[in-house]
């Protein structure tokens, strides 16, 4: 008789009606057995007690126990037979039934067919019970076998590895995502686009070049009262005080951080992670890792990893993206809470407990909060300094001041913690999209959520190598663009879900950014006036363009100046005021990107340029 027989024997029609019943509980099996000393049960007991987890996570977080242990006690505890799934990989007919996502999420996978009954493999027995109802609802009378968690992942993309792939693509609604996104040579609207601006180049050079020097001083405009408005909503904040302690049980939070070519990354990924002051049971650290990477899967296989740090493997797929990574290893976490890091993150130890208690005291419109993000290399060379000074004014200022101002909030793409069940409401993130944190803040908006800021910092590496910067700003300005252009597919629609003020304040910070980076070049022409170069497009000018063109210049460089110096004034790096005069020199590097990610948008357009991290780590 085979395995699948013998646990089908097992089966009782009328157990459906009534939980399994145990002969000792897990603890007290594992205390019976000598897997567990007494002291050591008694303090998972009481982390237990006191907080959301499991007791075979406690036990397993706390590495009190290994999974062959519980294996064994599960089986004998709740009379099941083990299940090997590498001999006989499970039907895939059947995982369908189930839906592939919820076999992820439950820790189960519908194995064979024995007559009438469905043999299900399960990671977690105690919550068999639970779900047989939704089970049998999907696949008629279903017996338990159990197995490994570990193995039935295995299993599970063994069978469904490609349907995986093109769900993690595909989650965002088509009418929210750029995947439809086409080449230039394929999109009749965006050749006739430039046929009109090439024509209007060479048939009315002087009008075009003034239409577009209007539109890059209004653009600027608009930004810098923006950037004054937000600076003045952050400082009339109060600072915020200590919260009082919580009787609420913290939940469980699922950290991912997408890994690609970070050979060298993991022993410091680890180390930074495990500071973070929460229970280490109520914490799901998943390393996304993508399946040809064999770069990064060797140096992970060789780390010690704890327990509450597992490697999920992205199956390959049409792009090789970091939102990608991040849907496919959402369907893994099982946090009602879910966080994201980057490799070289090093986030305060008091970080999740901060969110935690956040998240508790908000209303569910409270859908993401946004943690500052600062660098530990600040000092590595100009641009470092430079690097750092801009993060000051945008993370500690002019964001807090536009989530004060109820703006739309284009979120960073670390230290972000949203609430699971949003995540999978809006379809999580854009696979296609090389800013994605930007889009979905947007897509938050639009659905009615609100993000908010949180006083809590990460520090991170600063990109401090001409090339490199100018790459990973290419892909940042790219994806603004085409973020822009999918969510004003239907003005109307987004006028009604954001209400005129977030409407025009995502132009503001959207296509505003946008035109300065691309038409910053006719602005800094005038530089050469003083030089006593000749200006066609000064001559044109009537004298009060000129003194308001000039007012518009001095206020942008004043806001520059001071967001900076009140940015950095909120760190604790200590840097000369003198290094925010130099971002005059600084900022011209971005329109480099942003021509670099134009050309990119019309023939790479989902193309990822990697960043590369541990270069200039301190280690710690």
């Amino acid at each position: 008789m085979g395995a699948a027989e013998r646990i089908s024997d097992r089966h009782d029609p009328e157990a459906s009606a009534r939980p399994p019943r145990r002969t000792f509980a897990v603890g007290a099996s594992l205390l019976r057995e000598g897997v567990v000393a007494p002291d050591e049960m008694l303090t998972a007991l009481s982390h237990q007690g006191r907080e959301a987890g499991r007791l075979p996570d406690v036990l397993r977080a706390r590495g009190l126990v290994v999974e062959r242990d519980l294996l064994g006690v599960d089986a004998r505890n709740w009379g099941i037979r083990l299940v090997d799934l590498d001999a006989a990989l499970p039907d895939p007919r059947l995982i369908d039934a189930v839906g592939v996502q919820d076999c992820l999420r439950h820790g189960l996978v519908p194995w064979q067919k024995v007559g009438d009954v469905t043999i299900v493999a399960t990671s977690r027995p105690a919550d068999f019970h639970r779900l047989r109802p939704m089970l049998e609802a999907r696949l008629g009378l279903v017996a338990a076998g159990l197995a490994s968690s570990r193995a039935i992942l295995a299993a599970i993309h063994a069978r469904r590895g490609e349907l995986l792939s093109r769900a993690a693509e595909n989650r965002v609604a088509q009418s929210e995502s750029c995947r439809s996104w086409p080449r230039l040579h394929r999109s009749p609207r965006a050749l006739a686009g430039l046929a009109v601006m090439l024509a209007a180049l060479l048939l009315a050079p002087l009008a075009t070049g003034l239409a577009a020097l209007g539109f890059a001083v209004i653009s600027l405009a608009a930004i810098v009262a923006l950037k004054f408005a937000a600076t003045a909503a952050a400082l009339r904040a109060p600072r915020p005080g200590p919260l009082p302690a919580s009787d609420a049980i913290p939940p469980v939070v699922s950290i991912i951080v997408a890994l690609y070519r970070e050979g060298d990354i993991a022993p410091r990924l680890v180390r930074r992670l495990a500071r973070l002051d929460y229970p280490a049971e109520l914490l799901d650290v998943i390393l996304a890792v993508e399946a040809g990477d064999h770069l990064t899967l060797g140096a992970l296989d060789r780390a010690e990893l704890p327990p509450w740090m597992r490697v999920v493997i992205v199956p390959e797929g049409q792009v090789k993206t970091k939102p990608r990574a991040l849907n496919h290893a959402l369907d893994h976490a099982r946090g009602a809470i879910v966080g994201v890091y980057d490799a070289e993150d090093a986030p305060e130890p008091d970080q999740l407990r901060k969110v935690v208690e956040r998240f508790q005291r908000s209303g569910p419109d409270v859908a993401c909060l946004q943690g500052v993000l600062d660098y530990y290399n600040p000092r590595t060379n100009w641009l470092s300094r430079c690097f750092t000074i801009e993060y000051a004014g945008w993370f500690r200022l002019v964001l807090p001041g536009i989530a004060r101002l109820g703006l739309v909030v284009p979120l960073g793409g670390t230290t972000l913690f949203f609430r699971r069940d949003v995540l999978d409401r809006l379809g999580a993130w854009d696979a296609h999209n090389v800013t994605e944190d930007a889009d979905l803040g947007i897509r938050l908006a639009r659905h009615g959520y609100r993000t908010e800021l949180i006083e809590t910092t990460t520090l991170e590496e600063a990109n401090c190598r001409p090339l490199p910067w100018i790459k990973q700003r290419s892909r940042w300005i790219k994806g603004y663009m085409m973020t822009w252009a999918v969510h004003m597919r239907h003005p109307r629609l987004l006028w009604r879900q954001l209400g005129p003020r977030r409407f025009w304040g995502f132009q503001v910070l959207f296509l505003g950014s946008i035109a300065q980076f691309l038409l910053a070049p006719i602005l800094w022409s005038f530089l050469l006036l003083p030089l006593g170069f000749p200006h066609p497009l000064y001559a044109a000018l009537p004298v009060p363009a000129i003194w308001a063109m000039s007012i518009v210049f001095f206020l942008a460089e004043a806001s520059n100046i001071l967001i900076g110096a009140l940015g950095l004034g909120r760190t604790a790096h200590r840097l000369s005021l003198l290094w925010v005069l130099t971002l005059k020199v600084y900022y011209p590097l971005a329109s480099l990107a942003a021509y670099k990610g134009l050309a990119e948008l019309v023939t790479r357009p989902f193309y990822w340029d990697k960043t590369t991290h541990g270069i200039f780590d301190d280690g710690k």
